[in-house]
Formats: structure tokens, C-alpha cells, sequence
């Protein structure tokens, strides 16, 4: 069903067909309760200062249209990804699936694995970084340090070198805490920045503003289910 034959609730806007059609084609996994999305870099998860829209009220208005809902849509947000980052997103559909989503991120239940496009080949090939990461939320940037320091969170990951591409290295990185930018601050820690992420060391910018970091996967286990969920996000990045 396309937005012109649907009559839904004018609490949403009308998304031209384009934009329908864009939305539908990026949805990874759908259910009652869960949808899992394959957000761009430059979509937002949360409202900022910026005021643009927030990907739940796109959603919202999508599955108005596609489901003719004469009512409210509920979208909750479990979870985050940066601004300039891409990949698999989970959204819950009923409050009961936000809270029990949000307890397992919360309590480090879910499993996140992500890949990034890094300047330098990591050394070791393959290793786990823990360090103390403390956030200047002036500079909305986060700092590595290898001993502890007050307000610091300890903050772990996994990484391996996948394989040299044409001009970087791309890395798997699986994330047992999620501290701010820790991906971001912890590979540049070890001599390895994202991809276009200026914040963090890169030599230049990416054209359209994006680092190359992208959630490749999530691992859930469903809210009412009860059985693990494994959702994994297209991307090129292997050939850049």
C-alpha cells in the first residue's frame, strides 16, 4: 500500500512517495513489537538543537501511511546511534518491548558489532582496548586514558582487522560497553581514527560529513519472544 491510497491520521505528515518508498526499502526486520532500521549517517535517532526530524516520527508517519492507523503511533528508542554514524537501529513498538529493550542495552544484554574504515592497520591485528573514558560535554568529545580518573567510565571492546581495502583497513569492533563516542575515541587511542572523523584524528573530512563507522549487527533477544534476534545492516565499506 503507497501513500496514495492510504487515509491516515493527520498527526504525521504526508511523505512524498519517494521518501515512502526509501523507508520501506531500509526496513532490516519488523514485528509486532520491534523494528530494526538501516539508519544513513546524518539521520538522527534523538531531537537535537538542530530541530530536523528524528528518525521515530519518520517512522511514525511511514507506518501510519503503509497500516491507514487513524491514530497515535508509539516509537520508543532503546538505544542510539551518533549523528554521523550508519547501520542497524533498533525501534520498539509497544511501550512493554521499550522497556525490556532498554533493560537489556542498559544492562549490556544485547550484543553490538560494528565495522570502521581506519587510517592505519591496528597493531596487534586483533585485540581487546579497555581503558577510562572521560566526556568534555563542552567539546562533546570523550578522552582515553589507561588509569582511572574521576567522573571516568570504564569502557571495553573487541576488535580484528578484517582486511586492507583500497586506501584504509576495515575492522570489526565488537562493543561490550557503550560510553560516549567510545568506538570513535578508543581506536584513535591506539593510532587507528575513523575514516573522516576530524573529531578524532582523521587527516580529512568525508565529502557528505560521515565517518565511516556503520553497525553492522545487533544481537536481541526479543521482548515477548524470548528468543535471541540476529539483525545484520548492509554496507559497501568493504570496497572503499
Amino acid at each position: 500500500m503507497t501513500t496514495s491510497s492510504t487515509d491516515y491520521s493527520s498527526v504525521y505528515r504526508k511523505l512524498p512517495q519517494e521518501e515512502y518508498d526509501d523507508i520501506a526499502s531500509r526496513i532490516l526486520y519488523e514485528d509486532n513489537h520491534v523494528l530494526v532500521f538501516n539508519k544513513r549517517s546524518g539521520e538522527i535517532v534523538q531531537g537535537d538543537k538542530t530541530g530536523d526530524e528524528p528518525l521515530p516520527e519518520t517512522l511514525k508517519a511511514f507506518i501510519a501511511a503503509r497500516d491507514g492507523k487513524p491514530g497515535k503511533v508509539f516509537m520508543g528508542v532503546p538505544h542510539r546511534l551518533d549523528r554521523p554514524v550508519s547501520g542497524a537501529v533498533i525501534m520498539a513498538k509497544t511501550s512493554k518491548a521499550l522497556e525490556r529493550l532498554s533493560r537489556e542495552f542498559r544492562e549490556g544484554g544485547a550484543g553490538k558489532t560494528y565495522w570502521a574504515l581506519v587510517e592505519h592497520c591496528p597493531e596487534p591485528a586483533s585485540g581487546e582496548i579497555r581503558s577510562w573514558l572521560s566526556r568534555n560535554e563542552k567539546q562533546n568529545k570523550s578522552y582515553s586514558s589507561s588509569t582511572p580518573r574521576p567522573g571516568a567510565k570504564e569502557a571495553v571492546l573487541r576488535y580484528r582487522l578484517l582486511k586492507p581495502t583500497r586506501n584504509y583497513f576495515l575492522v570489526e569492533v565488537q562493543l561490550l560497553t557503550g560510553r560516549h563516542h567510545q568506538i570513535r575515541c578508543q581506536l584513535a587511542s591506539i593510532g587507528c581514527p575513523i575514516k573522516g572523523d576530524l573529531k578524532y584524528g582523521a587527516r580529512r573530512s568525508n565529502p557528505d560529513g560521515s565517518i565511516s563507522l556503520h553497525a553492522r549487527q545487533v544481537t536481541f533477544m526479543h521482548p515477548t519472544r524470548k528468543e535471541a534476534v540476529t539483525v545484520t545492516a548492509p554496507t559497501a565499506m568493504e570496497q572503499m
